[in-house]
Order: structure tokens, then C-alpha cells, then sequence
């Protein structure tokens, strides 16, 4: 290896962040794409403009080659039907675990792939300044030529989450065409990959390819990188912050350098001189006791959405030497300090500014292929919101910039760290240099992320913890870059003997169990402590989103191509959600049918997994739904659908985590209000009304109450002897009014005189199973409700809006009544944004339901009405009037 080289790897390992993107131009547009395999030049060649790559696929990065090559059409949508199966490569058994498979010999992915770019690099600002080629992300082994020279061979590029900087300077010709080729080779089951579980198919790619983005960034001599506020408050008044400022300085040069570095932090000045030896790395630390003016008076926090506004100061830091800025970074960041305890049952409980929070939240997916669409992202962040969420959870998936800027700027927390199921918790098969890509990467993603006010907490382990070799390693990486918040060691209840107890469960269920199970399975996956990852399972599409990925949406009983799009490992199958709907509800006879309960059962059983942790704070500190949204279209596992089409599930959990909630407890018949705010609300009144199946009152109660701030309180408790009764379901309708009587919650249930009984002895980690199953089978045969509906677009400030009225004008229960709005030809339209659904109409009842239709969706669609026992209604809006 020549001395130049040796400089480029040294540069490169200690270069993992972001450089300043001020000076930088993308390289996005115009790449040309072809397998290793179909050419014989080398990199050496491949990267001079003598070369010319004929039947190159062109494409843009960032994108894996299967990406690229369904984005121009060599393959139909993998995700409809089959296709996927048929791509050459898509040879491993349905539902198995590809990251842990070998990839077959024949496959067109075994292959590397080249990526090609011409560019015309900018002209330096002054002639000492640096070039930089900066790679977000390579999956999962990479040789980087340009202009014929080798900047770094596969050795010195491998992991998926690393990033990538390298001092190009010396080979790059400014204001002239420059060649870039980058040689992307697949991950191996014995790599630190990218990894789908159990959660949807892996790509016949396993990802492969230049996954993020790639940028030539021009510096001075000496780089500014990640810098980052830690905040901590003097006491529990929030009154004096005291800012602790960190940024990592390199110097690119062979000679010593003097300069000042110098910054702002909301607004306060900051400065002092820094010397860098030659090639040095330098953490620099600016203190309050240092710099007094860093112990803020009064400032205004950064908080979650539901506890208050998420405020985002500026910071800017820069080096300066010899009379001009050398680099300069720019980020925003939040004045908060987010800390985590054991509570007295061993529960983690999270704070945030010293204010507790229980956390409710979802798992989140990147898209299979791993494209990215900034329109999608604020949808599902929108989503997230509309739902009452506080938090999200990234099992690996480590997202793109844009997406933690856009939670720090909603208030999202997220919850964040390392992936199951393959290599990465392999241990015991690790060589000595999965270890270094496994800290490489850790520091790499530390430096890039720990300035965001969203970060929550990082998991050093998914499943399982790492042996404590391994996760002194991690921890050691963590001090180094200073990761400001708490650290588990895994999403787990196992101790580790260097990090201690975890306080945090992952003890399930993932497939479906009854409402009451939440209250009453405690010593499983029920409402005591903090439930890292656990679901009621299948989540069935409606037949809209069905038709974009299915040729046989509608057929009964489902087809090969429907169980294709279920989960792996042990969900490949949805045999006990079917038999639960069967025992419990009714036995479908059309596809009709079978969405129709299978919603019904996804509102009930999400929204009472919510409900018993809400009730439950803060002996419950925490529930992570799995999953909020899913890589490929799917059955299971999402609160909305692939096309962000939001079923039950979605409204069931919206209605659960409200701000201000009533709610009915399924163990101890308790009528209980919760405040998620952090403000008291006084003067509520609070009614509760039971009904028997033909509608015949068996109890009503009413009572006035104060609410305190993050509050679960009892209200009422129905006698235990009504359920006693020789009635086969209660309606339980519940409400909360304000002191102007406006009503703030609603909420309604579908009760069984006897609930599930539980074979807790066979409890496995998908579910505990039922030993009786409760009866509800009556829903079936309720008499039919006349329901009159009509709809108007409204145009608001916030776009249209179709306003949906309905009038329940018999003497019948109407249950469980959905609107949906679709194009004339009974198309999809999402994401939909309604403020109620899958909702029940008492005999005289009357509400209108809005919905915030998608930003440029300018036609009149129809609104689809219908109910278990209301006739299908298809409506179309009115001519627009302005909001009153």
C-alpha cells in the first residue's frame, strides 16, 4: 500500500459524519448501473472517460440495483401478485429468513454491480481547500474508483450502516468531467446487513448498492463535523438550562494548524482557539462553566407533541484560520433532556425535562427496496400524529436525514437501534472484523444522529443483548461521541453484567388474542412495565388497496397469492386470527365478509391494547405496537396500509390515545378517564350508558370531575353482577363533556357477557391461545339500521375536506359504520385524514364526519358508506362551498 492510500483509509475512519453541506454538490442524477458480471474492465478502467458503458441501465442514487432496475422497468412491480417470486435470485423457501441464507450461485445479485458517474467537479474556493466524496451508505461492500486511481478497496468499505468520507482532493480535476465507479457487492448470511426478520420477503438483492446519498463536499483545511447540544436543567422549573456544545474537528493537512473555532446556540456567542497537529482529530467542548452564557435563563424547551410545543434553536459552529472560514455546521436542536429510571415494579419509565411520559408508539418500516419519496414521509409522519402517537421505533431501518429532521421538528420521539434475527445478533459466529464494522458503524450513525431532539433512546441489542465484549464495545463508542440520551442494552427483560436490568419486556404477543387479554395477562405481554414490540397481528387491507397488489383482490377463500403477503417465520399463516374471527364473530362467506370483521376485530383489539397500558401509568411506562406501517404491501402488522390507507386498527388506536379519553377497563368493569396532556382539565362530566342486544338500557351513571395533568383516574365501576345477566353482549357507550359541554370523547364497545378464557400454560411468544373463546357471534344477526347519509367538499384553509352526515333513522343499533372515500371507478384515495370512523349510531343519532383529502386530489370522488347492518351507500359530494 503506497503513503497516499495509507493517508485515504486513515481519513476515511475517522471521517464518519456528514461533512457540511453548505459546499456540497449531490451526485444524484445520472448514474449508469451494470453487473460485474456482464463486463470484464476493471474499476481501474471502468472509472476514466476512455471507457464507454454500452447497455448500462441509467438510474439515480440513492437506490439499490433492484430498485433501479424495477424503476426502468426490467422487472414489473414486485410488489403485485407474485412478481417478486420471479425474479432470477428469489429462489429461497416463502417465509424463511433470506439474510441468514446464502445467496444462490446463480443468482444475478452473487455478482457485484458497478455504478458509474460523470460529474464536473466545482472549482476550488481557495487553493488549500479540501474535496471530499461522501458516501451516506453502501450495502454492503464497496470498491470506490475515480479517475482511474483507487480511493478504497472492499476491505476498507464494508457495512451497510456506515458512512463514508474520503479526502479526494488529490484526484479530482475541478471545472472539468470526472469519473466516479463504485463496485457494490451484496451482503452474506455471515455480514452486518440489512434485514428484513419475519416482517415482510427480503429482495433477491438483499439491498445491495449505494443505498444513500453520495456528495463531493469542498472544505478548508480543517473540516467541522456533528456538531450537538446537550442540555441539562438546573431543577424541575425548567428556569436555568445549562448547554453543553460539542463538535469534532479534523484536520486534512500534514502541517500544524492554529485557528478559533467559534459558534452560536440559541443565540448565545461562543469562541476560543483550537491548534490541530497534523492530521489530527479533535473533540472540542464548549461548557457552561466555561462559558457562562451557556446557562440559559428562561429557555423555551423542546417538548413531544402532546406535552407541548417541539421549539428548535439554531446552532452554528465554525473553524476559522488565517482570516477565512475553513468549514461551518449548521443544525437545529432542542433544548431538552430526556433521562430514564426503574420504577419500583423494575419498569423503565422515560422523562422528558423531568416530566414523565408514557410512551405509546409503533414499529416503523423503510420501504423493501429502500426508495424514498418526501411526500410519503410527511404523510406517514402526518399519520403517526393523527393517531395520537408519541413515538416510533426503528429495529434498525436507520433512517434518512429528512426523517429525523422532520420528527425532531413534530415532536416524534424515536426510539432507535441495532436488528435481530441475523448476523448482527450472531455472535458467537463473529470474526474479529465484524467487530470493527459493528463499532465503525455504531460511531458512524452516533455522529450522524445524536444533535436530533426526537432521539429517545438507543438499543445496543434487538432480541437479544450482546455478549459483554460486545457491548462494552458499544458503550466505549457511546462515550466517545457522547450520545446524550439513555442506552439498553436490548429490547429485552434479560440483564446484562455490565449494563444491569434492562426495565423493558418483549414477551409478545404478535398474532391475535382477545380485548381482555391486555388487562389480564400481566405476567406476559399485558399493561404492567414497558412492551418493546407487541401486537394483536393481521391487519387485512381493504379491497381498494387489495386490488393494487393482488389479481385476485376479491376472490374467496383466498388464494396462493394472498398468502404471499403475509409474514414469515411463524406468521405465514393467519390460521389463528382466522379461527378467532370464526369462533368469536362469524364465519366468513365472501372477501366482503372476511375485511369487513377482520376490521372490527383490528379496531377492538388495538384500541384495548392501548387503553389497558393508558390506564395502567405508570406501573405500564410503555407499549411499541408491531408495527406501524409495512415495506411491501402485507396482512399483518400495520396500523395503515402499504398505500397509507388507514383501517381499524388505525381508528381503534387514534380513539385509545386521544388527549383527553374515557374508556371502559374489560377487568375490572372500571369506567376510567385519561389526561395525556400535561394540563389539568376541570369541570368534565363524564356518562356512561349499558345496553343490553335488543337496546334495552341495563345502567346509566353520570359524575362531574377534574383531570388532573398525564392522569388515569376512576370514574365509575359498572356493578360486577349486571355481566352476570342473561345477556350475550353489553353496549357500553361512553362520553366526556367539557364545561361547555362540548364533547371532547366518545367511546363505544361490543362487551361479551364472558370473556375469553386464556390458556396461559401454552402461552408461546406469538400469543397465548384460547381456552373458550368469547361469543359475539350475535353482531352477526343485529336487525338492520336505516342510516340516511348525504356529503359535501368543503374548502378550508387546510385544502378540502369532504364533510360525510349521517342520520341513524331507525329504532336499531348501527354498528360499526365506515366511510370511505374512493375515485368514481372505486379507486383508492389516500392518505385519508378523517376524524372518526368504524363508528356506532344510536337509534335517532346524527354526526358528521370529516376527512382531509390528499394535497392536489382536485377531482369529486364518491364516499362509500356501510355498516355490519347498514345497506352500502355510495354518495357523491356536493358542489364545494367555503368553510364557514
Amino acid at each position: 500500500m503506497n503513503r497516499k492510500a495509507s493517508i485515504f483509509l486513515f481519513v476515511f475512519f475517522l471521517l464518519p459524519a456528514l461533512l457540511t453541506a453548505e459546499k456540497s454538490t449531490p451526485l444524484h442524477d445520472n448514474w449508469q448501473l451494470q453487473s460485474a458480471c456482464k463486463t470484464t474492465a476493471a474499476g481501474e478502467a471502468i472509472s476514466t472517460a476512455q471507457y464507454r458503458p454500452e447497455g448500462w441501465l441509467q438510474t439515480s442514487v440513492p437506490s439499490t440495483v433492484l430498485a433501479a432496475q424495477v424503476k426502468a422497468g426490467v422487472f414489473p412491480d414486485p410488489y403485485f401478485g407474485d412478481n417478486l417470486r420471479q425474479i432470477p435470485g428469489t429462489s429461497y423457501p416463502v417465509g424463511q429468513n433470506f439474510s441468514n441464507l446464502p445467496m444462490a450461485a446463480d443468482s444475478p445479485y452473487a455478482c457485484g454491480w458497478w455504478y458509474r458517474k460523470e460529474f464536473t467537479a466545482p472549482a476550488l474556493a481557495a487553493k488549500d481547500n479540501r474535496l471530499w466524496l461522501h458516501f451516506g451508505g453502501i450495502n454492503y461492500r464497496g470498491e470506490v474508483w475515480l479517475n482511474g486511481h483507487r480511493i478504497a478497496d472492499s476491505s476498507a468499505v464494508a457495512g451497510a450502516y456506515r458512512t463514508y468520507d474520503f479526502d479526494v482532493t488529490d484526484f479530482v480535476v475541478p471545472s472539468k468531467t470526472n469519473i466516479l465507479a463504485v463496485k457494490t457487492s451484496a451482503p452474506t448470511e455471515k455480514d452486518l446487513g440489512i434485514n428484513w426478520v419475519d416482517w415482510n420477503p427480503c429482495p433477491p438483492d438483499k439491498d445491495m448498492g449505494l443505498w444513500g446519498a453520495v456528495d463531493i463536499v469542498e472544505t478548508g483545511p480543517v473540516t467541522v463535523r456533528s456538531p450537538m447540544v446537550i442540555t441539562h436543567f438546573a431543577d424541575g422549573s425548567l428556569k436555568t438550562a445549562d448547554l453543553t456544545v460539542y463538535a469534532e474537528l479534523h484536520n486534512a493537512t500534514g502541517n500544524a494548524v492554529k485557528g478559533v473555532i467559534t459558534g452560536t446556540a440559541a443565540g448565545v456567542h461562543f469562541e476560543k482557539p483550537v491548534e490541530l497537529a497534523a492530521h489530527e482529530d479533535q473533540t472540542v467542548v464548549f461548557s457552561p462553566e466555561q462559558f457562562p452564557a451557556l446557562r440559559l435563563q428562561n429557555p423555551k424547551p423542546w417538548w413531544p407533541r402532546q406535552m407541548g410545543d417541539p421549539h428548535l434553536e439554531p446552532l452554528t459552529v465554525s473553524f476559522n484560520a488565517e482570516g477565512r472560514t475553513s468549514d461551518e455546521q449548521s443544525v437545529n436542536f432542542g433544548v431538552r433532556e430526556i433521562t430514564s429510571e426503574l420504577t419500583t415494579n423494575g419498569s423503565r419509565l422515560f422523562r422528558v425535562n423531568g416530566k414523565p411520559i408514557l410512551i405509546r408508539g409503533a414499529g416503523w418500516s423503510q420501504d423493501m427496496l429502500l426508495r424514498t419519496d418526501d411526500k410519503r414521509l410527511r404523510d406517514q409522519l402526518q399519520l403517526v400524529q393523527d393517531m395520537n402517537l408519541n413515538t416510533i421505533r426503528l429495529e434498525g431501518k436507520l433512517e434518512t436525514d429528512d426523517f429525523f429532521r422532520l420528527t425532531d421538528e413534530r415532536g416524534i420521539l424515536v426510539m432507535l437501534g441495532w436488528c435481530c434475527c441475523d448476523h448482527w445478533e450472531h455472535w458467537k459466529d463473529w470474526k474479529p472484523e465484524d467487530l470493527t464494522i459493528a463499532t465503525s458503524s455504531l460511531r458512524s450513525q452516533m455522529l450522524r444522529l445524536r444533535h436530533h431532539a426526537s432521539l429517545l433512546v438507543w438499543l445496543n441489542g434487538s432480541d437479544n443483548p450482546p455478549p459483554a465484549d460486545v457491548e462494552k464495545a458499544y458503550l466505549q463508542v457511546e462515550s466517545e461521541t457522547h450520545w446524550p440520551n439513555p442506552i439498553l442494552s436490548s429490547a429485552t427483560q434479560a440483564p446484562t453484567a455490565v449494563s444491569g436490568e434492562s426495565g423493558v419486556k418483549m414477551s409478545g404477543p404478535y398474532d391475535y388474542v382477545a380485548p381482555s387479554y391486555w388487562y389480564t395477562a400481566l405476567k406476559f405481554g399485558g399493561a404492567i412495565g414497558y412492551n418493546t414490540e407487541t401486537s394483536p397481528g393481521p391487519a387485512i387491507p381493504s379491497l381498494a388497496s387489495r386490488k393494487l397488489f393482488l389479481s385476485d383482490p376479491d376472490t374467496w377463500p383466498p388464494t396462493a397469492n394472498w398468502s404471499l403477503h403475509y409474514g414469515g417465520g411463524e406468521f405465514v399463516n393467519l390460521k389463528v386470527f382466522n379461527s378467532a374471527m370464526e369462533a368469536v364473530y362469524a364465519k366468513p362467506n365472501s372477501a366482503a365478509d372476511y375485511e369487513r370483521i377482520a376490521q372490527t376485530m383490528e379496531y377492538d383489539s388495538e384500541r384495548a391494547m392501548f387503553e389497558a397500558y393508558s390506564k395502567n401509568k405508570y406501573t405500564s411506562t410503555g407499549v411499541v405496537q408491531w408495527m406501524l406501517n409495512n415495506a411491501w404491501p402485507s396482512m399483518i402488522w400495520h396500523l395503515y396500509d402499504y398505500y397509507l390507507d388507514a383501517g381499524g386498527g388505525y381508528f381503534g388506536t387514534k380513539k385509545a390515545c386521544e388527549p383527553l379519553h374515557i374508556q371502559y377497563a374489560y377487568d375490572d368493569h372500571s369506567i376510567d378517564v385519561v389526561n395525556s396532556t400535561y394540563a389539568d382539565a376541570a369541570n368534565l362530566r363524564a356518562n356512561v350508558h349499558v345496553y343490553g342486544l335488543a337496546w334495552n338500557e341495563l345502567y346509566s351513571a353520570q359524575s362531574t370531575l377534574d383531570s388532573n395533568a398525564d392522569s388515569a383516574q376512576r370514574v365509575f365501576t359498572i356493578p360486577a353482577n349486571l355481566f352476570s345477566s342473561a345477556e350475550r353482549i353489553f353496549f357500553i357507550d361512553l362520553s366526556l363533556t367539557d364545561s361547555t359541554g362540548h364533547v371532547v370523547s366518545h367511546n363505544f364497545y361490543w362487551v361479551p357477557g364472558t370473556l375469553t378464557a386464556f390458556d396461559w400454560e401454552n402461552t408461546d411468544y406469538t400469543h397465548t391461545p384460547a381456552a373458550r373463546h368469547e361469543d359475539l357471534t350475535a353482531l352477526a344477526h343485529l336487525p338492520a339500521a336505516q342510516v340516511a347519509a348525504h356529503a359535501d367538499i368543503v374548502n378550508t384553509a387546510h385544502g378540502r375536506e369532504i364533510h360525510v352526515h349521517l342520520a341513524n333513522q331507525s329504532n336499531a343499533l348501527a354498528f360499526q359504520v365506515r366511510a370511505a372515500i374512493r375515485t368514481n371507478s372505486g379507486g383508492l384515495i389516500a392518505p385519508v385524514f378523517w376524524s372518526d370512523n368504524w363508528i356506532e349510531l344510536k337509534p335517532g343519532e346524527s354526526t358528521t364526519l370529516t376527512a382531509q383529502l390528499p394535497e392536489g386530489e382536485n377531482a369529486v370522488p364518491t364516499v362509500q358508506v356501510d355498516g355490519w347492518n347498514v345497506a352500502h351507500i355510495t354518495l357523491t359530494p356536493t358542489t364545494a362551498v367555503a368553510a364557514r
